[in-house]
């Protein structure tokens, strides 16, 4: 069994209303965010690859322009634009590209991460 990780970065500004984080959490504020995606599966025989990159590159393409220099707050499929729906939002919109078995948004500057694995059935 492989898995293939392939990420992307953008820019995006948030509010965090309501936590403990302080007041300027609660005034907007931009970040630098690295996600990354990754696919589980047994190589092709025919191209050895676990998935087509092509497949995998499209989606994460549609992912970046629907996140990169935005405001997150203004995005109501995401909810609360934190670390957690962010990897949610990301995962719910990529699954149809391969066996995607987590996703992992990371903002260095702040030392944080966030991993989401997916329902748990």
């Amino acid at each position: 069994m492989w898995e293939l990780t392939k990420g992307f970065r953008f820019e995006a500004a948030h509010a965090l209303p309501g936590t403990t984080l302080g007041e300027a959490s609660q005034e907007i504020h931009g970040h630098s965010f690295r996600a990354e995606v990754t696919v589980r599966g047994t190589p092709d025989p025919a191209t050895g690859m676990v998935l087509d990159l092509g497949l995998l590159d499209r989606a994460l393409a549609d992912m970046q322009k629907t996140l990169d220099h935005k405001f997150l707050n203004n995005i109501a499929a995401l909810g609360a634009p934190t670390l957690e729906n962010l990897t949610r939002f990301i995962w719910d919109r990529v699954q149809h590209a391969g066996k995607v078995t987590r996703v992992s948004v990371h903002r260095d500057s702040c030392n944080e991460s966030c991993t989401y694995f997916g329902p748990q059935t």
